[in-house]
C-alpha cells in the first residue's frame, strides 16, 4: 500500500482553525474517463489563513484516463482560520514591514 502526502496552504499545523472539514473515500475499483481538473481556493472578507491536506493509497495525485485503480482510499482536510486586522499576530506583522 503507498501513500501520498500533499499540503498546501499557510495555516501552521498548531493553529486552531475556526472551520475544519475532513472527508475520506474508499473504493474497490475507480476508475476515470477523463482527468479530472480540480482546484481549491479560500477568499473572504477580512482575510483568512488556510490549509488543505490530501492522503492517498494506491491512488496517484495525476490519475491517467482509463485506468483502473484497485483498493484506493482518498482522506481530504480543509482548515481555515479568519485573520482579522486587530489580530495580535496581524498588527505584528504589519509593524516589522
Amino acid at each position: 500500500m503507498s501513500v501520498e502526502r500533499r499540503r498546501r496552504g499557510d495555516l501552521g499545523p498548531d493553529e486552531i482553525p475556526d472551520v475544519d472539514v475532513f472527508t475520506s473515500v474508499r473504493a474497490k475499483q475507480l476508475r476515470f474517463g477523463t482527468v479530472p481538473q480540480t482546484r481549491l481556493w479560500f477568499e473572504g472578507d477580512p482575510g483568512e489563513r488556510s490549509s488543505s491536506e490530501t492522503e492517498r493509497e494506491n491512488l496517484p495525485e495525476e490519475v491517467d484516463p482509463d485506468v483502473t485503480y484497485r483498493d484506493i482510499a482518498v482522506r481530504w482536510r480543509a482548515r481555515s482560520r479568519i485573520v482579522h486586522p486587530t489580530d495580535a499576530d496581524v498588527e505584528s506583522d504589519e509593524d516589522e514591514g
